[in-house]
């Protein structure tokens, strides 16, 4: 992928700079508005789908513009790519002043996702055919925004490769995940591309100042939202640790299984919400233990006898409960101790995650003689496709695990 979007980029600019800028005042326009959108994407909190929406927008309205002020425009496929590379760099100038360069994945999927709208776009603003078919009316702008929905789907193949060639997670569950998160951000920016095109192409350039805002309002607003779920994250993890505090489990232990946790839901295909319920049911899948009166060696429940672990989970459920937090974390945490046929997978992979956590800790021969011990219990306690998941992201070197801890 780096290596299509760099021969791409070069061969753009050398035919730019041999050639000449067409309609210069356009490609200043749109450069200047891709580059204070990457600008923009300073403060954006880690993980952020889409950091830069406005330049992602500008990138695809230059990609998509066939008129201004009703006059054809003239810029081709290797002047946008050109010139929104340009705008990239230049925006990057600020942040490798500050010691930190531009993401290469983000650039590369950038390019490669404006190359594809301008190459399914540019080439058919000229045919006659095709213009005298859509006219400039409702079925243009139909057309405009099932062409950015293309790019869209684009996009997120392009980012599930990057996203499972770094996790080593299977394809298919991040191609999932990034497909199920198209109707937020993503729609914003299509919406907002399709739009600049129509604007521009009816008013000129006077239009996109104008039509910037609701995205930048829509940024401000999603960053927000996003600060928001961040500090009740780090509030679940605060609820989670506090059978770690009153030294009922090892330290770290919830942390752990957790990671493990949703390594394994990958593995098995989860995405997206269920992800999120996995993870803070793994976090706090051990609060019940806080009812106990005197605590267990190591927080180990997987040598519990079945009545106790159950009793101990339906407590923790309750505690969950009373949290506030979703209703489908605390069944899961509640389940977590039934047989595996009546659970949810996502109480079956906490269970048996746990339960490799704590024969890790009590020396039954490493990772080779937990796997061992839940094979052994595949028939009753635990399902023999997460074992054979767990064992997959461990040869692959998954999560780290600290034994005792």
């Amino acid at each position: 992928m780096h290596a299509a979007a760099v021969t791409l980029t070069v061969v753009a600019l050398i035919h730019t700079l041999w050639s000449g800028l067409d309609e210069p005042g356009h490609a200043l326009a749109f450069g200047a508005l891709v580059a204070v959108g990457e600008l923009a994407r300073w403060g954006a909190l880690p993980g952020e789908r889409e950091p830069a929406p406005l330049g992602s927008a500008g990138a695809l309205a230059y990609a998509l513009l066939g008129r201004s002020a009703g006059e054809p425009t003239g810029q081709g496929v290797l002047q946008v790519i050109a010139v929104v590379t340009v705008a990239q760099l230049l925006a990057a100038v600020p942040r490798l002043v500050r010691g930190s360069g531009p993401d290469p994945d983000r650039a590369a999927r950038r390019v490669l996702t404006v190359a594809f709208a301008a190459v399914c776009f540019q080439p058919l603003r000229d045919a006659e055919q095709f213009t005298g078919v859509l006219g400039e009316g409702p079925a243009y702008a139909a057309f405009l925004v099932g062409l950015l929905g293309l790019t869209a789907l684009c996009d997120a193949v392009l980012a599930a490769c990057v996203r499972a060639a770094r996790t080593r997670y299977p394809y298919g569950s991040h191609l999932r995940d990034e497909v199920r998160g198209l109707p937020g951000i993503g729609s914003a920016v299509c919406a907002t591309g399709a739009v600049m095109a129509l604007g521009v192409a009816v008013a000129g350039l006077w239009a996109l100042p104008v039509l910037c805002v609701p995205l930048l309002l829509t940024q401000v607003s999603f960053r927000r939202y996003a600060a928001v779920r961040a500090t009740y994250r780090q509030t679940i993890a605060s609820l989670a640790r506090a059978t770690e505090v009153a030294g009922y489990t090892p330290h770290g232990h919830a942390r752990r299984v957790a990671d493990l946790a949703t390594a394994v839901g990958r593995e098995l295909g989860l995405a997206g919400r269920e992800l999120t319920v996995l993870e803070y049911a793994a976090l706090m899948h051990d609060i019940g233990q806080l009812s106990l009166v005197d605590p267990l060696a190591d927080g180990a429940t997987a040598r519990l006898p079945a009545a106790e672990q159950r009793r101990i989970a339906r407590l923790g459920g309750a505690v969950v409960r009373q949290t506030g937090v979703d209703a489908k974390v605390a069944v899961v945490v509640e389940r977590q101790a039934d047989p595996y046929r009546e659970q949810p997978l996502t109480a079956r992979i906490v269970r048996a995650v746990n339960a490799y956590e704590d024969l890790c800790g009590e020396g039954v021969g490493g990772a080779l003689g937990a796997l061992e011990e839940l094979r052994i219990g595949t028939g009753h306690d635990y399902q023999p496709q997460v074992v054979e998941a767990l064992a997959g992201v461990l040869a692959r070197g998954g999560p780290p695990r600290v034994g005792t801890g």
